[in-house]
């Protein structure tokens, strides 16, 4: 079967969009991103966007099998994170997990104040939310090192916290702005 160059005009017998996705997987040309795109604009175009993002989100697992091995890797850990961005909320969680580990972590073994004077009194769940949310500062972590493996904790809050909070918002204003 090959369907590059595949229109749809309309989905007729409505259909979910894990059936309508197993004819895609077929085509003899392999990964044809313009069947996913067509596909994807046939249900926008009925007004059910989430199996339109379903269809995007196969696409991308789909690509990722043609991709060098560094790709595939990269692409599983979207997949699993944030679902390629097109299951967003999933950075909540992610988010939520990582303030427990981190409150955890840091109340266990307390980072030293760095002007022991002048630091606030030290709260684990603050430090750890201070760490993950970018914008927001809540005087901790300018107020305390963390040493040792803990520095790294640190430093993998902070990325995470970047690359989760903003892939969450993201997904946030998307729904928000959906007419």
């Amino acid at each position: 079967m090959r369907l590059d160059g595949l229109v749809y005009t309309t989905l007729a017998p409505t259909l979910p969009a894990a059936e309508r996705l197993e004819v895609l997987g077929r085509d003899g040309d392999g990964y044809v991103p313009f069947a996913y795109e067509q596909l994807t604009a046939a249900y926008r175009h009925i007004g059910d966007d989430a199996a339109a993002r379903t269809v995007q989100l196969a696409k991308q697992r789909r690509h990722r099998t043609t991709l060098p091995l560094y790709g595939r890797l990269w692409g599983h850990l979207q997949d699993a994170t944030v679902g390629y961005g097109f299951r967003s909320m999933r950075a909540a969680g992610w988010l939520a997990g990582l303030l427990l580990l981190g409150t955890l972590a840091f109340g266990l073994h307390p980072p030293r104040p760095l002007k022991a004077d002048e630091a606030p009194g030290f709260n684990a769940f603050a430090y750890a939310l201070d760490l993950l949310l970018p914008i927001i500062d809540f005087g901790q972590e300018k107020a305390y090192a963390p040493q040792g493996w803990y520095q790294w904790l640190a430093y993998l809050l902070i990325v995470a916290g970047w690359v989760l909070a903003t892939t969450f918002v993201a997904g946030v204003n998307r729904a928000v702005s959906r007419p």
